[in-house]
């Protein structure tokens, strides 16, 4: 019978200890860890995210600051936003949601933002110093990944693990850190243009699913045994809820459940572990600070 992995549980859990070291540290007169987030335009998925950034930091006693600009914002505009919030004392560590309008780049929003504030990690000295194992900001999502494979004890060492995509938030990320000293799988990262995926997979230990096409893995794609770990947050219209839409991750969870010792479901796997992550690298870059 295969066990859930309870992210949502997890990261209450994360929050509660949180939470315990921002209260001491204003019992001890330190300052409370300050997060900013710059949400452009509308996008229904980054409302949520950003909505649940917000709730999450006043669980946890921390200042937070949402800073919303319209889709027709200039990159230029953009930058300036950025360069106020790096020479902003009072904040430690912000985010510009992500995916950002088409007339922006993305890569220079990301390269503009100081290393020392940036708690997504997603910029290239934090990519490179993670790289090279040295401390740094980790990536929120893979971050949250590893967190759970360790709190639920799976066991890393010399295990066969195959992650199905290569971004830098996740996929590529997640494969350097499941390959450190002290964690030691052995990775490998299967794409769209990669031969033999289903068979590849059927190998793995451990599965992690993070290519955002819904329904993607298959039973058939899966070791008996193994742990899966889905990363996709796909919004799919559904007419059985409220909203008229539902999160499908990118595990067919029904089919492949069965097969698994361990699996993450969706929502309520990693989602709430890539939040509690921010978190934590808000702290820490207070703390740095």
């Amino acid at each position: 019978m295969y066990k859930i992995i309870d992210g949502k549980q997890v990261a209450s859990d994360i929050k509660k200890e949180i939470a315990d070291e921002v209260l001491s540290r204003r019992k001890s007169g330190l300052k409370v860890p300050h997060l900013a987030a710059v949400l452009v335009g509308n996008d229904g998925g980054s409302e949520t995210y950003v909505a649940n950034k917000v709730r999450s930091c006043e669980e946890v006693g921390f200042e937070s600051t949402l800073i919303r600009l319209p889709e027709t914002v200039t990159e230029q505009e953009l930058l300036n936003q950025v360069k106020e919030l790096n020479e902003n004392d009072s904040i430690d560590g912000f985010i510009v949601q992500l995916p950002l309008p088409s007339h922006i780049n993305e890569e220079r929003i990301t390269e503009s933002i100081l290393p020392g504030k940036d708690v997504d990690g997603f910029h290239p000295v934090n990519l490179g110093r993670m790289l090279l194992g040295i401390p740094s900001f980790i990536s929120a999502t893979p971050y949250g990944i590893m967190e759970l494979l360790e709190r639920y004890r799976i066991e890393t060492s010399g295990k066969r693990c195959v992650i199905i995509g290569r971004s830098n938030i996740v996929g590529r990320p997640l494969s350097v850190l499941l390959s450190r000293k002290g964690v030691d799988a052995t990775v490998t990262v299967v794409h769209s243009r990669s031969e033999n995926i289903k068979e590849i997979c059927s190998e793995a230990d451990i599965l992690v699913a993070a290519l955002g096409s819904p329904g993607f893995v298959t039973a058939d794609m899966v070791k008996e045994g193994a742990t899966v770990i889905d990363v996709g947050t796909t919004r799919v219209r559904s007419d059985k809820t409220k909203s008229g839409w539902k999160l499908m991750g990118d595990v067919d969870f029904e089919s492949v459940a069965p097969r698994c010792g361990y699996i993450t479901p969706v929502p309520g796997g990693v989602g709430p572990m890539t939040i509690v992550s921010l978190l934590r690298n808000t702290l820490l870059a207070c703390s740095l600070r």
